[in-house]
């Protein structure tokens, strides 16, 4: 079974969705009110053409401003001081910072980075299960037929096939790559973008 047909169709039309694990259900019943505030997020979302055809830089305005709302609504940046403890010795062993935390929900925003950052995002929602700190995690990405659009403005090499796009996440979700944690991806999509 699978409970993604919960999520609004406003939302199912804006972006590609998959799950793992009933993720959508794991948000909309045991933490419903941080999947209110990402559906407002993705809501007031739009992609936009000049910020697509900007040049590059260390955190892109398109990540800051479809985050704006979460960390509005109080989701924060956040590592995790974890360690592995055998016959009394610890040894360190801290979780990569994931972008928005707030309850128990982790969520990443991969517009364009390589595609090995999946790797890390979705161990990191798998240790963080294990741990009992999370319930579900959700990654917000680009679906891969955004690819026409880049290359019709030009902008084609700068989003390779290496880069992160849903082509790239969707093996590694349904291989198994979360383990049991539930996961939600939302891939932006060509119905969103704006010519502005």
């Amino acid at each position: 079974m699978v409970t993604d047909h919960l999520v609004p169709a406003d939302i199912s039309n804006a972006y590609e969705v998959h799950e793992w694990r009933n993720a959508v259900g794991v948000l909309a019943t045991a933490c419903a009110s941080e999947w209110s505030e990402i559906q407002a997020a993705l809501r007031a979302f739009r992609l936009l053409r000049s910020e697509v055809v900007a040049a590059g830089g260390n955190r892109s305005s398109i990540v800051e401003r479809l985050e704006f709302p979460l960390k509005e609504a109080g989701w924060v940046e956040r590592k995790f001081a974890t360690s592995i403890v055998v016959d009394g010795h610890a040894t360190e062993s801290p979780t990569h910072s994931v972008d928005c935390f707030k309850g128990r929900v982790a969520l990443e925003v991969e517009w364009n980075n390589k595609d090995p950052f999946y790797d890390r995002d979705l161990n990191n929602f798998r240790l963080l299960f294990d741990l009992q700190v999370i319930d579900v995690g959700v990654i917000i990405t680009r679906s891969s037929k955004l690819q026409d659009i880049f290359n019709a403005i030009g902008k084609g090499s700068s989003y390779g096939n290496s880069t992160t796009h849903m082509g790239k996440l969707l093996p590694r979700l349904h291989g198994g790559s979360g383990g049991g944690c539930p996961i939600v991806v939302f891939g932006i999509s060509k119905n969103i973008y704006v010519e502005d």
